[in-house]
């Protein structure tokens, strides 16, 4: 006797199996009935939170089908429990040292334009900086760097070095920086009118950085043309600095400077 599939369901409309992908911290993902996009910050029996690019939490049953990951339908399932996995390098790509402790602080220094550029080294370099025992410090501004740099009196055991902004031929900047001629002082730039285009616009789920009319501030232009709120651009930026995990997440314009300023304070 022939047996049949009591399922009479034609093949051409059973849905289609989707991958299970687990719910790992930091993975993006969208929901897919409320469009709500962010990381995963928490996983528990039953659901997932998820935090978007402004910092708003939102809980989500893990259903089937219930999520975006990279445009494509996925089942978001709980992580397998075990111990945490130590990880092999460190957010700049460099060998991990497990246990290693923080080297007592050289007289050489690291100096960046603002608050926001010393956040972002410290997000990628922190392991590197600590072990090597290099300070980053900010300055507001490099208006006055040919002076700044004097009163460091810089020298072969206490070597400077500079990150700018804009650093492009003929800006404000390159003549600043021209002014300072000292062998054991180095400045370098990178091109973005500010650090926060260093990030890639591909890490925070945007096309590209908006172009900004000269005249109007910068930020304020870019957090208006991508929706963002305008009024408190310091919560913005903390935003933006969560969705940078590694060197990955930054341009290379920005990561060749701080690695040839970090070897030029640590060379014998």
């Amino acid at each position: 006797m022939r047996s049949y599939n009591p399922d009479l369901t034609p093949s051409w409309k059973k849905p289609k199996p989707v991958p299970e992908v687990p719910a790992d911290p930091d993975l993006v993902v969208e929901e897919v009935s409320t469009g709500f996009c962010g990381a995963v910050i928490r996983c528990e029996a039953g659901t997932v939170t998820l935090e978007d690019r402004f910092g708003k939490h939102r809980v989500f049953p893990l259903e089937p089908r219930g999520f975006l990951l990279e445009g494509k339908v996925v089942t978001l399932v709980r992580p397998a429990s075990g111990g945490a996995v130590r990880p092999t390098r460190t957010a700049s790509g460099s060998l991990a040292v497990p246990g290693a402790r923080a080297r007592v602080a050289r007289a050489g220094r690291i100096y960046v334009e603002g608050r926001h550029d010393a956040e972002l080294v410290e997000r990628v370099w922190g392991d590197d900086l600590r072990i090597e025992g290099v300070v980053v410090e900010y300055l507001e501004g490099v208006d006055d760097l040919p002076s700044i740099v004097a009163d460091f009196a810089p020298g072969p055991d206490a070597r400077l070095g500079v990150l700018v902004d804009h650093l492009v031929p003929g800006s404000k900047e390159s003549r600043i920086a021209a002014q300072v001629t000292s062998p054991d002082v180095l400045v370098v730039g990178h091109p973005y009118i500010d650090v926060w285009q260093a990030v890639k616009p591909s890490s925070l789920g945007i096309p590209a950085w908006p172009a900004v009319p000269r005249g109007q501030d910068w930020k304020t232009g870019t957090c208006r043309a991508l929706g963002w709120p305008s009024d408190n651009t310091g919560a913005v930026w903390q935003a933006i600095l969560k969705r940078v995990h590694s060197y990955k997440d930054l341009e290379p314009e920005l990561l060749g400077r701080v690695e040839e300023l970090i070897d030029f304070v640590t060379s014998p």
